[in-house]
């Protein structure tokens, strides 16, 4: 079973760099399906390596809407956009879930997530008024709902006590910021979901908490 770990370990993060490469490339089309196997790949490891924890289940809904929502924003219209964005909540929803279940051990360090979190939402009034631009009052509604769901995803992250768990919430939320920021400088036109940085830190912070909720477990 290690062995058949190892290797899916291998061609996801072999699929995450092929992807990055397409981004920096723009092959689009070949982008458009390695972005959500980088998703299959840690279902698959998860799936794998847990024995059907609690958290283990939250971690894979978590996973899984994450794939939606990569598929989901695949192309470049708003209505396209706010569909993932939904699909994405739902995601984060059940990171905050797999969080609670693994337990929130809170050490003195943790609560500076809150801090980390307050932070990263000084630019939302910016992404904001982008969204309003992009999409009207619904699109502004749910970039907002979206903005304080991620950000208790973040602090939960932080107060499970995991360092892994901790480093991927606050790489998985500089991702989300830095399409918000996109967000704010193009507010007419949906924002580009495909800048390399972006891509990295969207996957990483991922394989991070995925890493952190298997140890918290193992």
């Amino acid at each position: 079973m290690q062995s058949i770990a190892v290797l899916i370990a291998l061609l996801t993060v072999a699929d995450a760099v092929t992807d990055w490469t397409c981004v920096w490339s723009e092959r689009r089309r070949l982008h458009y399906l390695t972005k959500p196997l980088v998703m299959v790949g840690l279902m698959g490891l998860t799936l794998l390596l847990s024995d059907g924890e609690t958290a283990t289940w939250w971690l894979v809904v978590a996973l899984f809407f994450g794939m939606l929502g990569d598929i989901s924003m695949i192309g470049s219209s708003p209505r396209r956009f706010l569909g993932g964005v939904a699909l994405f909540f739902v995601g984060h929803l059940a990171y905050a879930a797999a969080f609670l279940a693994l337990g929130l051990d809170a050490p003195g360090w943790s609560w500076a997530g809150v801090a980390v979190a307050l932070v990263l939402g000084i630019p939302m009034g910016r992404v904001l008024r982008g969204a309003r631009l992009m999409g009207g009052r619904p699109m502004m509604a749910a970039l907002a709902a979206y903005s304080l769901v991620i950000a208790t995803m973040l602090v939960l992250g932080w107060l499970t006590g995991s360092v892994w768990i901790a480093a991927g919430a606050l790489v998985f939320v500089v991702s989300d910021t830095l399409i918000g920021l996109n967000l704010a400088e193009h507010g007419n036109e949906p924002p580009r979901l495909t800048n390399v940085e972006i891509m990295v830190t969207y996957h990483v912070g991922q394989a991070l908490i995925t890493a952190g909720v298997l140890l918290a477990l193992a």
